[in-house]
C-alpha cells in the first residue's frame, strides 16, 4: 500500500514541452537542516534596454516564444540533481544523474551518476518521479499541458518584482480538471515577455491517496531558450503525510534544429 501511494506522489509539470532546469550561480537548496551549494556558471544572453510591454503584449510574446521554442529545440544534455524527503518518516535521498533529451523522435533518458540516502526514497519516490517525466515527454501531448488560451483562463493581477526584475502577474484557471494542468499564476518579464515563474496547485490529483500537490517552478534564458531553472513540489498524502522534492539541472549542452537556410545550403 505504501509503495503504491508514493508512486503517485509527484508528476513533473512540464510547462514548456521538455522539463529541464538549472540553478542560478550562488544559489542554495534547503533539505531538512542541510544546504546544498550548486554554483555553476550559466549561459545567458545579455538583456538590452527595452521598453516596458503592456500585459497583453507580454503574454502574447511569451506564448509565441513557447511555440517557436518547441519547434527549434533539437536536443540537450544536462546534469540533474533530485532531492527527496519524507519528513514524517525522516527518510531522504539525493540522486545525481545525466539527462538526455531529443526532439525527433521525442525521447528522454537518464544515466545514473551517484545516489546517497534511503533506498526506499530512491526506488519509490525519485525513480518513479523520473519515470513520470519520461512518460510525459515521450507519450504526452505538449499542447494539452501548454499555458495557452485552449487550456487556461487568464486574469491580470498587476506587477511585482522577482530577482530585481519587474514582472506581469497573471492568474490561471484551468478550463478542465487534468493532472497536467494547474491552478495558480505565472510571472512574465515586463520587458522581454519571457516566463520567469509558474506556481500553484495541480488541478486534479493523480491518485485518491494524494490530497494535494503544490509546486513552484522558476525559469531562465539559456542559449536563446527559456527553460525551467528550479522546481520544488510538495505533496500531501492520506497515509504517509508530506513528501517534498527539489529538482535542479545544470551544465546544459543545447542544440537547435538546423535552420531552413542551412538545410538548403547542405543540399547544394
Amino acid at each position: 500500500m505504501r509503495k503504491a501511494i508514493v508512486q503517485y506522489l509527484f508528476l513533473f509539470l512540464v510547462v514548456t514541452g521538455a522539463a529541464v532546469a538549472q540553478v542560478p550561480a550562488g544559489s542554495r537548496a534547503v533539505m531538512g537542516n542541510a544546504f546544498v551549494s550548486l554554483d555553476d556558471p550559466k549561459i545567458a544572453l545579455p538583456t538590452p534596454a527595452l521598453p516596458r510591454m503592456a500585459p497583453e503584449l507580454a503574454l502574447q510574446v511569451y506564448q509565441q516564444h513557447s511555440v517557436e521554442q518547441n519547434q527549434k529545440l533539437a536536443e540537450f544534455t544536462d546534469t540533474t540533481l533530485v532531492q527527496a524527503e519524507l519528513p514524517d518518516t525522516s527518510q531522504r535521498g539525493e540522486y545525481e544523474l545525466v539527462r538526455n533529451y531529443s526532439a525527433q523522435p521525442r525521447q528522454l533518458t537518464y544515466r545514473s551518476v551517484k545516489f546517497t540516502g534511503d533506498g526506499f526514497v530512491k526506488t519509490n519516490v525519485i525513480t518513479r518521479l523520473l519515470q513520470s517525466e519520461v512518460d510525459h515527454v515521450e507519450k504526452g501531448d505538449p499542447e494539452a499541458s501548454a499555458i495557452s488560451e485552449k487550456n487556461y483562463k487568464f486574469s491580470y493581477k498587476g506587477t511585482e518584482e522577482l530577482n530585481g526584475r519587474l514582472m506581469h502577474v497573471f492568474q490561471l484557471k484551468p478550463r478542465r480538471k487534468d493532472p497536467s494542468l494547474f491552478k495558480g499564476r505565472i510571472l512574465v518579464d515586463a520587458y522581454t515577455g519571457t516566463l520567469r515563474r509558474a506556481e500553484g496547485t495541480v488541478s486534479k490529483s493523480p491518485s485518491f491517496f494524494v490530497k494535494k500537490i503544490e509546486f513552484v517552478q522558476d525559469f531562465d534564458d539559456i542559449s536563446g531558450f527559456t527553460l525551467p531553472v528550479f522546481m520544488r513540489s510538495t505533496a500531501k498524502a492520506r497515509i504517509i503525510g508530506k513528501a517534498i522534492v527539489n529538482v535542479f539541472h545544470r551544465g546544459y549542452d543545447l542544440k537547435a534544429q538546423p535552420s531552413t537556410n542551412a538545410l538548403l545550403e547542405g543540399s547544394n
